[in-house]
């Protein structure tokens, strides 16, 4: 028999082109018990990785350049000798769920991820596999049990009319929490000028900006995703404003707020919520800084070289470890540079043919409007954006702010 000590120490690959994912679904496998994880951001090393280790589970994310999930899987197949893929995809999409199973995935796992569900589906997939290694050579009344546990691993429950009802009433609810989140008209600070987009999805996500005045023409700006959907995620929203709020009206440095906010977080939420953001602060002489919390990068476009800078930094996920800390960075804006701050919703739209909107083009959208300032870059956006989704349902949420310095 399979025992549970057998499960915890399995031989776990995640293999994501994105270090933050990543460093996310590790910290979630050691916090569930699992001692043997292992990574790799490059699809090509998985087939030699897996002949010499023989890793238990893969967790694969399909979307990576150069050689995507359904082409790993592929390349698994001639290295695996009886044919079993230990996989688990990742996914945003639904349409991918199930080409990915008749491509040999043993489950799948949506984005954003939850602990709860990535739990339950690494447990019962590493299961089935020690399982299956203990059991290839009994009898066939054994074997067809093995199958029989793989058919009846998905257990779908159907709502009756009234959880159903309840659930829209909680969406709706959420939705409105969410909405009362964003400011209700953008700020007019000295020497900058504001724009801002958020589209919710229908799961109603958790993005939210803000922006709060401080003394001496100080002011500080924020973009935040918030884990998870519906009433959980704005609630946590809620939670992390109202605590950086207080924190900056007190006078809080930047980084020590941020590290306030995290014990808050790590020890008032569930264990499988967490927020990355980007926040910075500038005054009216465009002097400033900045923390970037597991957040994906922010743009700065400089007038005078036409040039674009990345800003980012490898501090962790806001909730996820009360040991984290967070140290600012300093940045400077001249007059008609441009700071544009989004959340990974934008970049990661896809279009009808599954295809990513992705970094590229809204780097070229950037240089291409910024020499007509900032409303240009917003609206050159929201048309791209429509233009390449064609009204299509999104699984994220799409959130950008633009901050100009116009003199």
């Amino acid at each position: 028999m399979v025992s549970p000590a057998d499960i915890l120490s399995a031989r776990i690959l995640i293999v994501d082109d994105r270090e933050a994912n990543v460093r996310l679904l590790e910290g979630m496998l050691r916090i569930a018990g699992y001692t043997a994880v292992e990574s790799t951001t490059s699809p090509q090393e998985v087939r030699e990785l897996h002949r010499q280790r023989r890793y238990s589970l893969i967790l694969l994310d399909l979307q990576m350049p150069g050689m995507d999930g359904f082409q790993v899987m592929e390349e698994l197949k001639a290295v695996e000798e009886d044919g079993y893929l230990p996989v688990l995809v990742i996914t945003a999409q639904p349409a991918h769920k199930l080409r990915a199973l008749e491509a040999g995935a043993k489950d799948f796992v949506s984005k954003p991820f939850e602990l709860a569900e990535l739990r339950a589906r690494v447990h019962n997939i590493l299961e089935v596999r020690l399982l299956h290694r203990e059991t290839r050579n009994y009898s066939k009344v054994l074997e067809e049990t093995v199958r029989e546990l793989e058919r009846s691993r998905e257990v779908i429950r159907l709502k009756t009319l009234e959880e159903q009802k309840k659930s829209l009433q909680e969406l709706a609810l959420a939705q409105l929490t969410q909405e009362s989140l964003l400011p209700r008209r953008l700020p007019q600070f000295e020497n900058f000028r504001i724009g801002a987009f958020n589209r919710p999805t229908r799961y109603v996500g958790g993005d939210f900006y803000d922006f709060l005045q401080l003394g001496s023409g100080d002011w500080m700006g924020v973009l935040a995703d918030v884990s998870g959907k519906g009433m959980p995620a704005a609630l946590l929203s809620s939670m992390v404003l109202g605590a950086l709020s207080m924190e900056f009206h007190s006078g809080t440095q930047p980084q020590e707020a941020l590290t306030r906010v995290n014990r808050l977080l790590c020890e008032k939420s569930l264990p499988d919520q967490f927020v990355t953001l980007f926040l910075f602060l500038q005054n009216p002489r465009g002097e400033g800084q900045f923390i970037g919390a597991g957040h994906n990068p922010t743009y700065l476009f400089r007038t005078a070289t036409g040039k674009i800078e990345k800003l980012f930094s490898d501090a962790f996920f806001i909730g996820m470890f009360d040991f984290a800390t967070y140290e600012s960075r300093a940045f400077h804006l001249d007059k008609g540079d441009i700071l544009v701050v989004i959340s990974d919703g934008l970049t990661d739209a896809q279009n009808p043919r599954e295809e990513m909107f992705e970094e590229p083009r809204l780097l070229e959208i950037i240089r291409r409007e910024a020499p007509s300032g900032s409303d240009a870059i917003q609206q050159g956006i929201l048309k791209a954006i429509a233009d390449f989704t064609q009204d299509m349902a999104q699984t994220d949420d799409i959130t950008f702010v633009v901050v100009e310095k116009y003199r």
